[in-house]
């Protein structure tokens, strides 16, 4: 004859509804409390305590025993909130160096950005054909190379890298196009 805990991991394993309300009532609070022995928040205990109670329901394992199916559970409590914290030490780690790197940036970082910022917002007003040839020459390709990669003559190149230029020239004035030329090329 099947015990009461026996029945209720028959049920679980054939997903019951009623036995998923009886899951929570008998395992909810326990779990969190020990969730937040580990996490230190109880919205987090409850968010890992519930993910754990989604992933009992949608998986295809099948629980031999209640001694069993609560190991399961305390486990799986306790890997999601290791895998919360190695989660939080890299939004943490990630957090400092951008402060770090925020401390750091000086106004010529600045500057620099927005140059090539602007830089690329007027090569991608270019057509088509001088855009594709300039963004090659950005890339360090060669005259040759550009003209073999699009299919062009070597004077069809400079000839688009030349009105390139003086496009770039004219939208971003002689001292930024300078600028940006020391810069990029």
């Amino acid at each position: 004859m099947e015990n009461l805990d026996s029945i209720f991991v028959r049920r679980i394993n054939e997903k019951q509804e009623e036995a998923f309300h009886e899951l929570f009532k008998r395992f909810f609070n326990y779990l969190v409390v020990y969730a937040m022995r580990r996490v230190q928040r109880r919205d987090v205990a409850e968010d890992v305590v519930q993910e754990v109670f989604v992933n009992v329901w949608e998986m295809n394992k099948e629980f031999n025993s209640y001694v069993g199916f609560r190991a399961f559970l305390y486990s799986a409590v306790n890997n999601r909130c290791l895998d919360y914290l190695k989660h939080l030490a890299v939004e943490n780690h990630y957090a400092e160096v951008f402060i770090k790197k925020g401390k750091e940036c000086d106004e010529l970082e600045i500057a620099e950005e927005e140059m090539y910022r602007e830089l690329h917002l007027a090569v991608s007003e270019l057509p088509e054909r001088s855009r594709a040839v300039f963004e090659l020459h950005l890339k360090g390709k060669k005259n040759e190379e550009i003209a073999q990669l699009l299919d062009l003559s070597i004077l069809t190149v400079k000839s688009y890298k030349k009105n390139a230029m003086q496009y770039l020239r004219k939208r971003l004035g002689g001292v930024y196009f300078l600028l940006l030329v020391s810069k990029f090329f």
